[in-house]
């Protein structure tokens, strides 16, 4: 009973935000699947209909667009980790990724669900090896990010630490080429002391593996962010998710449209539909006509109105607004997430509204940065509680972002270098330039200073 428990326990967070969770990872994978669950039928429309509009349906990621696009601009410049071991540092997950990829991992994870986690562990081995077996076997500290939906119940303490946490995971166990994978159900509880694996395979739940945790605390790091969960609200993301489904849907019925317009739909005369079924009771053989008012059937009007054979369809202009009201929503889709520095109407917005607007996004992203830059510091203290002969590296990320109008600028250092002076105003205008590639990522800490001293150098 108490083992069964386990696999069945969450925590009430967890409890009420796990379908907002699944459906933002579901908007966020995308692909048929998701169509098929977010694609909505309307009253009118008969199942041959939707058959055909859910066959015919297409879906612009924009949910996995933006949560890529923040990750990308948060780290469009790699942090520096002085004294970090280089060895680590580019497999630091134990699977071939690098530091810098579970960190992009767990931005774009905070970005989809407000909330990821970051677990520290040590591979599974007895006895004591010696330092040349550990370094063959790479049996050292690893970390991994992990979605809310993989870290299934948690308490804290008194000391406000974490004072134990469930994590939840699924493998198929596949070692023997000639047996069919097995697929095995895992729960990990962690204590401050200790660690136990429950599996629930073909012979029932078992406790399969424990040992002790060498660290004195729960290796999880949790990452919130601070105005979403913090403030019991729910996450923006959830938003994000509903404007694209609402995009999706609307471009559905624009798409059925144009097929209409290109096959439009039948009308005949109430005279001409008698007259062929009469023929067809005498016949004895069926014909398929349609009393049914729908886009995919033929309508029959009576003999007092036009009576005259013809195919309709929806009108072009019908067309035009749903595809209107989508670049609205794209439109507000990006500013909810204030990403939309670069608006359709960008000529006429006054340089106090771009100014706010800019340092608005790089507000957004500084704290973006300094809420990773925690995280991974907390990660690599716990990697030393594993190993006492790792140090713990400084850790700083970038909190400099180009989020103003690049060509604007450069446009303006440009009429600024035209300008007749000096040697100190020239190398002013090759400081300025350094500064704002530097900025956007596209030269190294180590290229940038090399950079200024051959300006310096130049005479």
């Amino acid at each position: 009973m108490q083992k069964n428990y386990i696999f069945n326990r969450k925590h009430p967070e967890y409890s009420a935000n796990e379908r907002s969770w699944r459906r933002s990872a579901e908007a966020y994978s995308g692909g048929r699947e998701y169509i098929e669950q977010a694609l909505v039928r309307h009253v009118s429309e008969l199942d041959l209909e939707f058959a055909e509009r859910r066959r015919r349906a297409y879906y612009f990621n924009y949910p996995r667009a933006i949560a890529r696009r923040i990750t990308q601009y948060a780290l469009s410049v790699d942090p520096v980790r002085q004294g970090a071991d280089p060895e680590l540092v580019e497999d630091w997950s134990r699977t071939g990724l690098r530091a810098n990829d579970v960190m992009r991992q767990l931005s774009t994870l905070l970005n989809v669900y407000g909330r990821a986690w970051l677990l520290v562990e040590m591979p599974i081995f007895s006895g004591t090896p010696s330092r040349l077996q550990a370094k063959e076997e790479r049996l050292r500290p690893y970390v991994r990010a992990l979605s809310p939906l993989q870290v299934t119940d948690w308490a804290y303490g008194s000391d406000g630490r974490l004072l134990w946490a469930l994590t939840a995971e699924e493998e198929y166990c596949c070692d023997d080429p000639f047996t069919p994978p097995v697929k095995v159900r895992r729960r990990r509880l962690y204590d401050r002391n200790s660690w136990r694996v429950y599996e629930n395979g073909n012979s029932g739940i078992i406790e399969s593996a424990s040992g002790v945790n060498p660290t004195g605390c729960v290796p999880l790091v949790c990452v919130t962010e601070p105005d979403g969960f913090g403030l019991t609200a729910n996450h923006w993301f959830e938003d994000v998710v509903r404007i694209s489904e609402a995009i999706m849907n609307n471009e559905s019925e624009a798409q059925m449209n144009t097929v209409k317009q290109m096959f439009g739909m039948l009308v005949v005369s109430d005279s001409f539909a008698r007259s062929a079924k009469k023929l067809a009771d005498r016949s004895g053989k069926p014909e398929n006509f349609s009393a049914t008012v729908a886009r995919s059937a033929a309508i029959i009007e009576a003999v007092e109105e036009k009576g005259i054979s013809r195919y309709i369809s929806p009108s072009g202009v019908a067309t035009d607004t749903i595809r209107a009201e989508n670049r609205y929503l794209k439109q507000e889709l990006y500013d909810i997430v204030g990403l939309a520095v670069q608006s359709s109407t960008r000529e006429s917005q006054s340089s106090e509204s771009k100014a706010w607007d800019f340092q608005n996004v790089a507000q957004f992203l500084a704290a973006r940065a300094d809420l990773l830059e925690q995280a991974e510091l907390d990660a690599w203290k716990l990697m030393r509680r594993y190993d006492l002969d790792l140090s713990v590296p400084h850790v700083r990320y970038n909190r400099r972002f180009a989020v103003n109008d690049l060509a604007s600028g450069i446009a303006g250092l440009l009429q600024l270098s035209e300008i007749p002076a000096g040697e100190a105003y020239r190398r002013a205008i090759g400081k300025s330039a350094v500064e704002m590639l530097s900025s956007i990522g596209s030269v190294t800490p180590a290229e940038k200073e090399d950079i200024i001293n051959d300006i310096y150098k130049e005479k």
